[in-house]
């Protein structure tokens, strides 16, 4: 049975500020480097194959930490990259809800509409991660392995596992070191 489990990095400055990342590549601080120990020794017993990971820093430091503690592959994988906010980017959540609070309530209401000035829409990162998803699943159809990915994508690669909406894109913004194991997958195209 395939089974992925979707880990968020640690957090990072920008996480613990409630700034929007998207594409900024930032390292772990130091909550998020404890955090990331934290998700590697609990993955030390769920038989973890192997671990792919996004190109930025704080996903790299936490997979690189699970992949030590599980002794596994590492792999690097450049469609995993976060959500680009555009000029959005660096800007706190409250800032953008009181400057465009109208853009800000159309996020709210429909995610998957959401296309930040210079940026890139859900459905064009979903595009992006569902055939790396489905490549991995016919290599590990019956494996464990885990996927590091910075939010708000981690959200929409576990919805898109589960066949579930993407929710609340603001909620699922800041990095935390969390992590679900997802089961039973079909396919990352359904």
């Amino acid at each position: 049975m395939f089974k992925v489990v979707v880990v968020r990095p640690g957090s990072t400055a920008f996480d613990e500020q409630d700034r929007m990342k998207g594409c900024l590549d930032i390292p772990l601080s130091p909550a998020g480097l404890e955090q990331a120990q934290r998700v590697a020794i609990a993955m030390v017993g769920l038989s973890v194959t192997a671990v792919y990971c996004g190109p930025c820093e704080s996903a790299q430091a936490t997979a690189r930490t699970i992949a030590d503690a599980t002794r596994c592959k590492l792999k690097i994988c450049e469609c995993f990259r976060n959500l680009d906010h555009g000029l959005w980017q660096g800007k706190c959540i409250d800032e953008i809800k009181r400057q465009q609070p109208k853009l800000f309530r159309q996020v709210q209401e429909n995610p998957r509409a959401f296309h930040p000035p210079g940026g890139e829409t859900l459905a064009e990162a979903e595009s992006r991660v569902s055939k790396q998803l489905d490549k991995l699943h016919r290599k590990h159809s019956k494996e464990t392995i885990a996927v590091v990915i910075p939010e708000p994508l981690a959200t929409l690669v576990a919805s898109k596992l589960k066949s579930v909406d993407f929710g609340d894109l603001w909620e699922s913004e800041c990095d935390n070191g969390s992590w679900e194991i997802i089961e039973e997958i079909a396919s990352a195209r359904n």
